[in-house]
């Protein structure tokens, strides 16, 4: 039995005993309709609807007694099932590390054992191993799709808060709560999608990033990528040109490899405009700036606009305030949003945007998100 939850969606599997696993499959959106449908009818028992009922409750932030779950442990070893037993004991809100849980079995020096049979939970939320810890509070693992990020929204849900390092220069839990409590619609879709999971690609140089860029303008994929091996190809035996072989090489031997001239004279002049300093030379002095820096400084280079920095804004470097307001993709996610029949102009999707500060990033990735249901 699959159903949707705040968390995500769960699947209960069950016997004549009782439930014999509970979980959450990490499922796209139109994979996750198409089993919804398929399963409608479907014979299912009083039990298995209440256990729904209490896990979808309790997932919403309404604390429900999940002791209660008929969960048939027959099937588990000794130490795997003394160790749910022992961590079904701890209440709502309340952490222990595996060292503690190993300790209260008798065993101090099990905790090892203690995150390996915690590792092959079936029974996730019910037995609730998203509250116990490594040693002096580090997250630790979650074996649940969403990793320990998955962990520390679970605790969320209870009161607590776990810091976990998601690889972001903010916090997505907290991103995505102030958006569900300033935009209703939003906050609809947002359950619908499920978690953010924006994670930002390795960023090199700004140098390499925007060459990258120019070449894929107005391209398929595999196009830009052919061309861009090629020009790759032109300063071998680097695996990636410098600024200064770029202002050095001739023009013929770019046109060569498939650019246009017009994406060749921007290549020249990204070049010229790195080794000048308008263009940071490394992915760390990028960072220093404001984001109306690099917009201000990107910009300068030829056939380089705001909706590619804006790109590099969100998808390289996180920036969380982010809302590319010409983008098609976040205007038309915006329009199924409002039922709008028609895309908003860009200035009044900036002008709506402005309840969502300072997290539009967020908000702009999971209206792209929408084009997907």
């Amino acid at each position: 039995m699959l159903f949707e939850t705040r968390a995500g969606p769960l699947r209960l599997r069950w016997n004549e005993r009782g439930l014999t696993a509970i979980e959450m499959p990490e499922l796209p959106p139109r994979a996750l309709r198409a089993e919804l449908a398929k399963q409608r009818g479907a014979e299912v028992p009083p039990f298995a609807r209440e256990a729904a009922r209490l896990l979808e409750r309790h997932l919403a932030g309404e604390a429900q007694d999940l002791a209660a779950l008929p969960l048939d442990l027959s099937v588990l070893a000794p130490f795997q099932r003394a160790v749910y037993e022992k961590v079904r004991d701890l209440p709502p809100g309340r952490t222990a590390t595996y060292g503690e849980i190993a300790a209260l079995l008798g065993k101090p020096g099990a905790s090892r054992a203690v995150g390996q049979a915690l590792g092959r939970n079936p029974f996730l939320v019910a037995v609730p191993c998203h509250r116990v810890l490594a040693a002096g509070g580090a997250p630790g693992g979650f074996s649940a799709p969403g990793g320990v990020i998955a962990k520390q929204r679970l605790l969320a849900l209870e009161g607590v808060t776990l810091a976990v390092d998601h690889g972001l220069p903010f916090d997505p839990a907290a991103a995505v709560e102030h958006l569900r409590g300033r935009d209703r619609r939003l906050a609809k879709l947002i359950d619908r999608v499920g978690p953010f999971r924006l994670r930002p690609a390795e960023l090199q140089s700004p140098f390499e990033a925007l060459l990258e860029s120019i070449v894929y303008q107005q391209l398929t994929g595999r196009a830009a990528a052919t061309i861009l091996a090629r020009v790759i190809a032109l300063f071998r035996p680097r695996r990636f040109p410098r600024p200064q072989d770029v202002a050095g090489i001739e023009e013929e031997k770019l046109r060569g490899a498939g650019l246009s001239r017009s994406k060749t004279a921007a290549l020249k002049d990204l070049a010229a405009k790195t080794l000048d300093g308008t263009v940071p030379a490394s992915a760390r002095q990028l960072e220093k700036l404001s984001d109306a820096e690099i917009v201000e400084r990107l910009t300068a280079v030829r056939g380089i606009g705001p909706w590619t920095v804006e790109m590099l804004l969100i998808f390289r470097l996180a920036r969380p305030d982010v809302l590319p307001a010409t983008d098609y993709g976040v205007r038309k996610g915006f329009a199924r949003v409002r039922g709008a029949p028609e895309l908003p102009s860009p200035k009044e999707l900036l002008a709506h945007g402005e309840r969502w500060r300072p997290y539009r990033t967020v908000a702009s990735w999971y209206l792209w998100r929408m084009l997907d249901l």
